[in-house]
């Protein structure tokens, strides 16, 4: 099978690229032939071991063809960027052209069975009116649903376009009844596949215990993934023996206020910026406790490598995630409730010192299970790592694409 994978953003810099990267790295394992679309700055040319780069092309974006930076599907990326609500009038017209074109040139010449396009935004509307005759799957990440309720300019192509593709996979039930709601599918056109993790790579080992506490917080840094939050949170715990990492990047005013929250902790975090699959393992396998304190989210993969890595998890109590993560021990994996929020990821300021207080004592007693017992036992943890990884997920996503491809007898699998 020949399979044609479109994403608009950087696949080598998002978690939705990770994902389409493990997609097509199983794929190639079962003996299928990958080839990538993908929007990317003028000047970058992304190192994938997924896909050869003779089976790649490029929407180049800061170039003369779209003169603006690669839109992000969240408001603040891990590198420069533009906002899909400021794509409108030439320049949505210029982002339709381009991608048309390149489209047509990988599909004229790779000849695909199956396109795979990532976010029910422009790109994938883009993707089905071009191609009305090829088998056309959709992965949800969640960011575009929020792109989707914030962008009205945009929402009539998305859903006129959107509504026809042959299958969509949604990453929980509850994004499946929002895609539901917000695009009018059909629900027996959508099937509820999570993401996966690379267990070659994040795996559990003895956690050395001598006498601190390692906390990660792998993510974005800005206020929407709740980095102000975490670091005012532990700025009341300085009686307590703990160090935070850091692992990710961000921009702009909001990535400079997380630093100076994080500089008034002196040595007790170490900032490590943007880390590779391999550094972020490292680190996983060396921290007690991974905090992902988000105010909105899809379903992020660096929750499933942190729990295989052995991390106790303490993160917002996010769609979908006590249909995962609700049979574990709290012991284990620690939930926050929200209040109700101001906009879709920010809350109203009266809350955010309760909030504060409730994430302090979260990790509190985290800290003192950790201490109590480094390591820990909990079969509902084990099962959702063993059930989550890669080879399991893609066997889920390929009879997915069983389904579009039978569909007018396109392709016999």
């Amino acid at each position: 099978m020949k399979i044609l994978h479109v994403i608009g953003q950087r696949p080598e810099r998002t978690g939705s690229g990770i994902y389409l990267q493990a997609v097509a790295r199983e794929a190639a394992t079962a003996g299928h032939a990958n080839y990538l679309v993908a929007g990317v700055p003028a000047d970058t040319i992304p190192d994938l071991s997924c896909v050869s780069g003779d089976c790649c092309q490029y929407v180049r974006f800061d170039s003369s063809a779209l003169d603006f930076p690669v839109t992000g599907m969240s408001d603040v990326m891990p590198y420069r960027s533009s906002l899909f609500r400021e794509l409108k009038g030439k320049r949505l017209a210029d982002y339709k052209t381009a991608f048309s074109g390149i489209l047509h040139k990988a599909v004229d010449l790779y000849q695909p069975d199956i396109i795979h396009a990532h976010h029910l935004l422009v790109l994938t509307a883009l993707v089905r009116k071009n191609f009305p005759d090829l088998p056309v799957v959709a992965t949800c990440h969640g960011t575009d649903l929020r792109q989707f309720n914030n962008c009205g300019h945009l929402r009539d192509f998305v859903k006129k376009y959107c509504r026809r593709l042959d299958r969509i996979i949604a990453l929980t039930r509850d994004q499946k009844a929002d895609i539901i709601r917000l695009y009018g599918m059909a629900p027996d056109k959508i099937d509820v596949i999570a993401g996966g993790y690379d267990d070659t790579l994040f795996n559990r080992a003895p956690k050395a215990f001598h006498g601190t506490v390692h906390i990660l917080y792998a993510g974005k840094f800005n206020r929407s993934k709740g980095v102000p939050w975490l670091l005012n949170a532990l700025a009341g715990m300085r009686d307590q023996n703990w160090h935070l990492h850091m692992a990710g990047a961000g921009k702009g005013p909001e990535y400079e206020k997380c630093m100076a929250l994080a500089e008034k902790l002196g040595t007790r975090v170490t900032n490590h910026g943007y880390v590779s699959h391999h550094q972020l393992s490292a680190l996983m396998k060396k921290a007690h406790i991974q905090v992902l304190p988000s105010f909105f989210e899809g379903l992020p993969l660096v929750l499933f490598e942190g729990l295989a890595s052995g991390c106790r998890l303490i993160t917002t109590n996010l769609s979908g995630y006590s249909e995962i993560f609700g049979p574990v021990s709290r012991d284990t994996v620690d939930l926050i409730d929200l209040p109700p929020l101001k906009t879709i990821d920010q809350p109203y300021a009266e809350d955010e010192p309760v909030l504060e207080k409730a994430l302090s004592r979260k990790i509190s007693r985290m800290i003192r299970r950790v201490s109590a017992k480094p390591d820990y036992e909990d079969p509902e943890a084990e099962k959702i790592a063993a059930d989550f990884t890669w080879p399991r997920i893609f066997r889920q996503i390929f009879s997915v694409y069983a389904m579009a491809m039978k569909k007018g007898g396109r392709f016999k699998v």
